[in-house]
């Protein structure tokens, strides 16, 4: 279960990355509040997970799926740069990941 909710938290990370551009500064009331909502069950989440797994691992874990999700989405909601060289890193970023779950 503390994977699963690693992932999650990794999930809501990018979403309240997602959420900070969205809420303009927070500026923008709903934006706003579900941004401050996934931040609290990102945290929450990542909290749990750490119960059980190694910090060091975890917190990679969460910011790289944090990080990855937020590019991709970003890309495709925002219109970010989708150049070669952004998604070969984002690769090396997921393989990493990759790693750190084998390791573990």
């Amino acid at each position: 279960m503390a994977w699963v909710a690693l992932i999650f938290a990794g999930i809501l990370e990018a979403g309240w990355a997602l959420g900070l551009k969205a809420s303009n500064g927070f500026t923008r009331p709903v934006p706003s509040v579900l941004t401050i909502l996934a931040m609290i069950a990102s945290f929450y989440l990542l909290s749990q997970a750490m119960k059980v797994l190694p910090v060091g691992t975890a917190y990679a874990i969460w910011v790289g799926i944090g990080a990855t999700g937020t590019v991709i989405l970003g890309i495709f909601f925002f219109g970010d740069s989708a150049a070669p060289l952004r998604l070969v890193s984002i690769f090396f970023v997921i393989i990493g990941l990759a790693g750190l779950k084998l390791a573990g």
